[in-house]
């Protein structure tokens, strides 16, 4: 199963189909506002700006499992976002990545491409970058910089 088959919810309780992402390389990421790697999403900002026209789309997931650093209802997630790194990109309902409440979306993610020695998600920022088919094509760690994506999403768009 592709990515593009799954449904997952936007901040107001609707639901956005990923099939509406078809053609599309994506970046999947669970970001929070309170953590060390939060000057990410300025990074991922460009990266979006710059490909976005090209068939490029970032899409964040706000979650609150790592050390509480997304404790914001969504309206306050959103306002950090705009109003601190000018966000453009599609920010989605607060998720949970790992356990039995895990979004169905990240279980599949996490199924298709293994951190190191697990398949759970270690902590914010971990980034999946999909193909416009809706395979996941990468994992990369929190610690892993937009910019040091930069490469491989530009080989994903020619």
């Amino acid at each position: 199963m592709s990515v593009h088959g799954f449904e997952v919810d936007l901040p107001d309780g609707t639901k956005q189909a990923l099939a509406d992402y078809a053609g599309k390389a994506l970046l999947i990421v669970n970001v929070a506002s309170q953590c060390g790697f939060t000057s990410q999403y300025a990074g991922l900002e460009e990266l979006y700006r710059k490909y976005k026209d090209r068939g490029f789309e970032i899409l964040a997931f706000p979650c609150n499992q790592f050390g509480g650093q997304e404790p914001g209802d969504a309206e306050e997630i959103r306002n950090f976002c705009t109003l601190t790194y000018d966000v453009t990109f599609p920010l989605f309902a607060k998720i949970a990545v790992n356990g039995s409440d895990a979004d169905p979306l990240w279980v599949h993610l996490r199924e298709q491409e293994r951190g190191l020695g697990t398949n759970q998600i270690k902590w914010n920022f971990t980034k999946f970058l999909v193909d416009a088919d809706g395979a996941v094509v990468h994992r990369y760690a929190p610690t892993t910089k937009p910019w040091q994506i930069e490469k491989d999403i530009a080989a994903l768009l020619s």
